[in-house]
């Protein structure tokens, strides 16, 4: 259990009394080593700090069990190359304990410890009868524990003999059984060839039926052959019919097309007719109807079209034109009001606001946002606004010029967005430049 190392690490203790001088310690029984390391450990905690050795002062603020389990071979160690630590031992021992090393026969591995602690003469004989007492000990371990694999094994072959007969019975039983099926079996196979003679005469009975049958069916076959040649000629015909009754309602078609687009002539020619009655009407009545378009009166300080919308009052002017047209460069207005939301509720709270605004002052509204910034599901548009998004690889800004360029000369056009090359291009086709931040203001409740 312990391991020691033959060189003392103390020679000082190598000129101890004639019992220790002739007796190894190496050769200890693992009993006496550990009732060694014990005593040693008990004794440890009460020493003074001085008769401690270096080597063991480590272990003085354990318990003495686990000093014991520890530092077990430092403690025997000492105790075999230091003298002043052993007596140390043994005084405190005889000091606090006293009569506890002096132990009876009942107690042989105390007594081992003690007379090799103390020097005693008798300490070689006490360490052999331990030493032949774990022998002992050991072979009564070792002869038991072949008896009971003795045992063991006696109960497998009883086992294994009782599984032998009763496989054996299957085996008996099993070859019974397989006569009794090969009886069966041999009468079913006779069955069987009794079936066979009589299902061969039936199938010669059915091949001369059968020779019957097909001379009669030749005969029906020709006549159904006859029927369908008939059938396919009157169904020709009737295809040929079809055809000549589609080309007729085709005619039929082109005439009222004609005479529709005859009537559409006519009732243009009505409406001019009409409308410069209508603007014969205006003349003698002085109405003046060749005055500037609303959008034409919408002009920034220089009175050029397209200026920049600064402040809400402006703002709200333009949108109560007639037929205005609001144009929205989404993500540019929606990472202006709320960026700390997703891009998906953005555009969801975006557009919910847009569709407010046009409800209230019935301005058209498209909203346009990059595609490629759509990961998920688009985005259904609100009642009133038209929600774009660009194709891969073209940007929200193209698609806001295309927008700007579709439209007619004089239509009201607002475009919501804070970029200055979107503003001044919008600008130079006659819209309107509105910052995200104005659009945000009237957006907000």
């Amino acid at each position: 259990m312990y391991e020691e190392d033959a060189t003392p690490e103390h020679p000082q203790g190598a000129a101890g009394s004639s019992g220790r001088a002739d007796l190894d310690w190496n050769l200890l029984p693992d009993p006496v080593r550990h009732r060694l390391a014990e005593v040693a450990g008990t004794a440890l905690a009460g020493l003074p700090p001085a008769e401690v050795p270096a080597a063991l002062r480590q272990f003085a603020r354990f318990t003495p069990a686990k000093r014991a389990r520890l530092g077990g071979t430092k403690l025997v160690r000492e105790l075999r190359d230091n003298a002043t630590f052993r007596t140390a031992v043994v005084a405190w021992w005889e000091e606090h304990r006293p009569g506890e090393l002096a132990a009876g026969p009942d107690e042989p591995v105390t007594a081992a410890a003690a007379a090799v602690l103390t020097g005693a003469p008798e300490a070689r004989g006490a360490v052999a009868s331990v030493a032949r007492r774990g022998d002992a000990a050991e072979a009564r371990a070792e002869r038991d524990e072949a008896l009971s694999r003795a045992d063991k094994l006696t109960v497998e072959v009883e086992r294994q003999r009782a599984a032998l007969a009763e496989a054996l019975d299957q085996a008996r039983e099993a070859a019974v059984q397989r006569e009794h099926e090969v009886a069966q079996l041999r009468r079913k196979v006779s069955e069987q060839g009794a079936k066979l003679r009589f299902a061969r005469d039936a199938h010669a009975e059915l091949e001369a039926e059968v020779a019957r049958l097909r001379a009669g069916v030749d005969a029906r076959l020709a006549e159904v052959v006859a029927e369908r040649d008939r059938e396919r000629e009157r169904a020709e015909e009737e295809r040929r019919r079809a055809q000549r009754a589609q080309a007729e309602v085709a005619a039929a078609r082109q005439a009222a097309k004609e005479a529709r687009q005859g009537d559409e002539v006519r009732l243009g020619l009505l409406l001019e007719t009409l409308g410069g009655a209508v603007q014969g009407l205006r003349r003698e009545l002085s109405l003046g109807g060749g005055g500037p378009r609303p959008a034409d009166l919408v002009a920034g300080p220089d009175g050029t079209r397209g200026t920049p919308v600064v402040n809400l009052a402006t703002l709200d002017a333009l949108l109560a034109l007639p037929a205005a047209h609001l144009i929205v460069d989404g993500y540019n207005v929606s990472k202006t009001g709320y960026p700390e939301l997703p891009l998906a509720d953005q555009r969801t709270r975006l557009v919910g606001q847009l569709g407010a605004l046009a409800a209230r002052t019935g301005v058209e509204v498209t909203v346009v946002f990059d595609g490629a910034a759509v990961s998920a599901a688009q985005t259904r548009g609100a009642r009133g606004v038209r929600v774009l998004f660009s194709d891969p690889g073209v940007i929200a800004d193209d698609v806001i010029r295309d927008l700007v360029a579709a439209e007619p000369q004089g239509r009201p056009l607002l475009v919501a967005s804070s970029d200055r090359a979107v503003a001044d291009s919008v600008r130079r086709r006659g819209a309107h430049a509105v910052p995200s931040s104005v659009l945000l203001g009237r957006l907000r409740p």
